[in-house]
């Protein structure tokens, strides 16, 4: 990261931001919506809503759907114009597909489509697990 390591920045903020909302709760619908000032919760921590906890199996499931989206994305992108948010794109895969390598849920079919750069491969960043 100190390096400044643009694609890998983006990659794990992005993927850090999905675990957060896969996280979220559900608002619960039965709580009145507008009520009497009287009737809002009072003190610290009162209108806070358990998050869920995730598992391994379900951490590992959205890093692998942050890389797909991002090889979908780079796929659609094939005018030359875009040849450089492509790329940008498939590095950002390829920092995520490192981490799922490193926890031993890459198939080769996700290496083949980021370019062969989750193998260790290139100047990408290797993972803090």
């Amino acid at each position: 990261m100190r390096a400044r390591d643009r694609a890998a920045v983006s990659a794990l903020r992005s993927a850090l931001a999905a675990l957060d909302n896969a996280e979220a709760v559900a608002p619960d619908d039965s709580a009145p919506r507008a009520g009497a000032l009287e009737q809002s919760p009072v003190g610290a921590g009162a209108t806070e809503a358990a998050r869920r906890e995730l598992g391994e199996r379900d951490v590992l499931d959205i890093v692998r759907a942050e890389a797909t989206e991002r090889l979908e994305a780079a796929a659609q992108l094939t005018a030359p114009a875009h040849a450089d948010r492509a790329g940008r794109l498939r590095a950002e895969a390829a920092v995520l597909l490192r981490f799922l390598e490193g926890a031993g849920s890459v198939t080769a079919d996700d290496t083949e489509a980021a370019g062969g750069h989750a193998a260790g491969g290139g100047d990408l960043p290797a993972p803090a697990v």
